[in-house]
C-alpha cells in the first residue's frame, strides 16, 4: 500500500479523498490554488502544496505543478478525483513516465474511451449494446452522410468524438438541416476539443439515463455494483441522481452488467468507471464510458456497501479485487441530491460567505462537503458545494427521509438550489419514477 497520495483536486471529493486515504492508513498531501488555503482538506491533510494561482489553468489544470508537489513530498501516487485532470490521457501518462503511480486506468484506456467512436467501437466488439448510428466517423461527402442519416432515420444527433458533458452535439430533425448542422457543430468541436472528428447517431426521443458502476483490477477481473438513474438533468449536467435505478429489473440488472464486465475484461481496465446507457423502451443504448469516479458514486456506495474509492487506491497499488461479484448484495434505495451554490430560480453561480452551515442528520442521511461556518466559496470554479445523500429500505422511504433532511438543512449567506430540490422531492411524477431526461428542464420552463 501506498505511503503517501498527492490528492490533485478540490471540494467536496478531495475530502472524500482524503478521509478513504486516512482509513488506509496513508498520508496525504493536498495540493490547492492561492483562493483554496482555507479548504477543509487542506486543513485536514498531512502535508499542503500551493500550486498556482486561483485560476484553474495556473493550478489545477497546471501538470508539472501536481508532480512537482509530489516530488518535493516524497508522495508514490496522484489521486485525480473527478473533473480538472482526471480523464487526461496526458496527465496520467506524464504521473507513470515521472515514476509515480496514476489511481485510475492506464492511459491508453483513458485515451480509448475519451474517443467516442472508439469507444462505441471497443463497446460493440464486447457485446454492448449501442446507439443506432454511422459506424465511424463521418467524412466529407454530402451525399453519403444524407445517406447515412437516412438509413438511421431522422431525427439524428451529430456528435464530436472529443465531447463530453452534454457539449458538442446538435440534433437534426430534417435532411434540409443536415449539413449545415455537420458545417457548425464540425467547427465547434475544432475549437472546444482540438478535434472536429464526428460521428451521426439515432436521437432517441424520450430515454432515461441510466450508467452501471464496475470496478477492474487490471489484471483482467472485473464487477459491477448495480445502476444508477441519473435522468433528472439541466442542461445536461446531472442533478439528482438514485440507486436502484426505478423500474429496471434484477434481470436486466444482471444482463446488462454482465455486458459491461465483460468490456472491462476485455481492455483490463483498472480502477473505478462507469458505463452510461440511454435507456428507452426497455432497451439500453451505450453513449460513453466515464474512467474515473463519479460526483453520484455514494448512492451506490450505500446499496452496495463497498467503498469505490478505497477500492480504487487499492488497485492502484496492484491488490486484487476485494470482492466477486457474487460479494455484492444490492439492498435498500439511494437518493442524491447536488447541493450547488446558485440562485435556484435563475441558475446563477452565487459565491459568497457562508454565515452559517447547519447539515441535516439522523438515520441514513450522508452528506459529503468541504463546507462550513465561516467558509468562503469562491466564484472560481464549478458551483457544487456539497452531496446530501439518503438511505432507506425502500425508495418512498428514501423520498421522505431526503425531504425531512432538506427541510434540515440550513445554508445562510449564500444562495443554494436546495428549494429546488425540495419541490422535486414533492414532485408527483418524480416520485411515480421513471421520469425522463427532459422532464426537469421542461418543468423549470413551466
Amino acid at each position: 500500500m501506498f505511503d503517501k497520495v498527492v490528492i490533485a483536486n478540490r471540494g467536496e471529493i478531495a475530502l472524500r479523498i482524503l478521509r478513504a486515504c486516512k482509513e488506509l492508513g496513508i498520508k496525504t498531501v493536498a495540493v490547492h490554488s492561492e483562493s483554496d488555503r482555507d479548504l477543509m482538506h487542506v486543513r485536514l491533510a498531512d502535508e499542503s502544496v500551493c500550486i498556482g494561482p486561483a485560476k484553474a489553468t495556473d493550478s489545477y489544470l497546471n501538470i508539472p505543478a501536481i508532480i512537482s508537489a509530489c516530488e518535493i513530498t516524497d508522495a508514490l501516487a496522484i489521486h485525480p478525483g473527478y473533473g480538472f485532470l482526471a480523464e487526461n490521457d496526458d496527465f496520467a501518462e506524464h504521473v507513470e513516465q515521472s515514476g509515480f503511480t496514476f489511481i485510475g486506468p492506464t492511459a491508453e484506456t483513458i485515451r480509448l474511451m475519451g474517443n467516442k467512436i472508439s469507444a462505441i467501437e471497443t463497446m460493440k466488439k464486447a457485446g454492448v449494446p449501442c446507439v443506432p448510428g454511422s459506424d465511424g466517423s463521418l467524412g466529407d461527402d454530402a451525399e453519403k452522410n444524407k445517406v447515412i442519416a437516412r438509413d438511421i432515420g431522422y431525427p439524428v444527433l451529430i456528435k464530436a468524438a472529443g465531447g463530453g458533458g452534454g457539449r458538442g452535439m446538435r440534433v437534426v430533425h430534417s435532411e434540409a438541416a443536415l449539413l449545415n448542422a455537420i458545417s457548425l457543430t464540425r467547427s465547434e468541436a475544432a475549437a472546444a476539443f482540438n478535434n472536429d472528428t464526428l460521428y451521426m447517431e439515432k436521437f432517441l426521443q424520450n430515454p432515461r439515463h441510466i450508467e452501471i458502476q464496475v470496478l477492474g483490477d487490471g489484471q483482467g477481473n472485473a464487477i459491477h455494483l448495480g445502476e444508477r438513474d441519473c435522468s433528472l438533468q439541466r442542461r445536461h449536467q446531472k442533478v439528482i441522481e438514485e440507486a436502484t435505478a426505478p423500474g429496471i429489473t434484477p434481470d436486466q440488472r444482471e444482463t446488462i452488467g454482465r455486458c459491461c464486465v465483460e468490456a472491462c475484461c476485455r481492455m483490463q481496465f483498472r480502477g473505478a468507471g462507469t458505463f452510461e446507457f440511454l435507456y428507452e423502451d426497455g432497451e439500453f443504448y451505450f453513449i460513453e464510458m466515464n474512467t474515473r469516479v463519479q460526483v453520484e458514486h455514494p448512492v451506490t456506495e450505500m446499496v452496495t456497501g463497498v467503498d469505490i474509492v478505497k477500492e480504487q487506491i487499492r488497485i492502484a497499488a496492484g491488490e486484487p479485487l476485494s470482492y466477486k461479484q457474487s460479494d455484492i448484495h444490492i439492498k435498500g434505495h439511494a437518493i442524491e441530491c447536488r447541493i450547488n451554490a446558485e440562485d435556484p430560480n435563475t441558475f446563477t453561480p452565487s459565491p459568497g460567505k457562508i454565515n452559517l452551515y447547519h447539515p441535516p442528520g439522523g438515520l441514513g442521511v450522508r452528506i459529503d462537503s468541504h463546507i462550513y461556518t465561516g467558509y468562503v466559496v469562491p466564484p472560481h470554479y464549478d458551483s457544487l458545494i456539497g452531496k446530501l445523500i439518503t438511505y432507506a429500505d425502500d425508495r418512498q422511504s428514501a423520498i421522505i427521509r431526503m425531504r425531512n433532511a432538506l427541510d434540515e438543512f440550513i445554508i445562510d449567506g449564500i444562495k443554494t438550489n436546495i428549494p429546488l430540490h425540495q419541490k422535486m422531492m414533492r414532485d408527483a411524477n418524480f416520485i411515480a419514477g421513471g421520469v425522463n431526461i427532459h422532464y426537469l428542464e421542461k418543468k423549470l420552463e413551466l
